[in-house]
């Protein structure tokens, strides 16, 4: 799986004009499931996600977690992480896991952090979704299962 971490002071993600999902400060995790991805990929990077250290201590250090800073996640499925450009202009898709399998597991992710008591919101799987963040840093990670 491929995630794209972005700290936020907040985000929301609107579809047709209506908001879907939103967070206060914590991430916007823009996330795609890569073809041959499972719920042990999922679990794995959520895990990941849930302990990498990029909020600020008191001493201004990027030394906390997720956890520790209490902050909450918004989840938005983005199958485009899986973009090849390797064999000319046009981007393909064809790393990213069939949209049966992306959506299902895009929705474990999603539980699993909730099971984690991470306070979790999901943008609509499929949809053509807005966006909304105001970036916090800005701190952006890339985290990858396959590496």
């Amino acid at each position: 799986m491929r995630a794209l971490l972005q700290r936020v002071h907040e985000a929301r993600v609107e579809v047709d004009g209506a908001v879907v999902g939103q967070t206060g400060p914590g991430l916007l995790i823009l996330l795609c499931a890569m073809e041959g991805d499972t719920q042990d990929a999922a679990e794995k990077l959520v895990t990941k996600i849930s302990k990498v250290r990029i909020f600020k201590d008191d001493a201004g250090k990027m030394n906390r977690s997720l956890v520790d800073e209490g902050g909450g996640v918004l989840v938005v499925s983005q199958f485009t992480l899986a973009a090849d450009t390797s064999r000319g202009n046009r981007p393909g898709f064809s790393a990213a896991a069939a949209p049966q399998i992306g959506e299902a597991l895009y929705l474990h992710a999603a539980e699993c952090f909730r099971r984690l008591g991470v306070a979790t919101e999901t943008g609509t799987f499929g949809a053509d979704m807005d966006v909304h963040l105001i970036n916090d840093g800005p701190v952006t990670i890339w985290l990858d299962t396959a590496t």
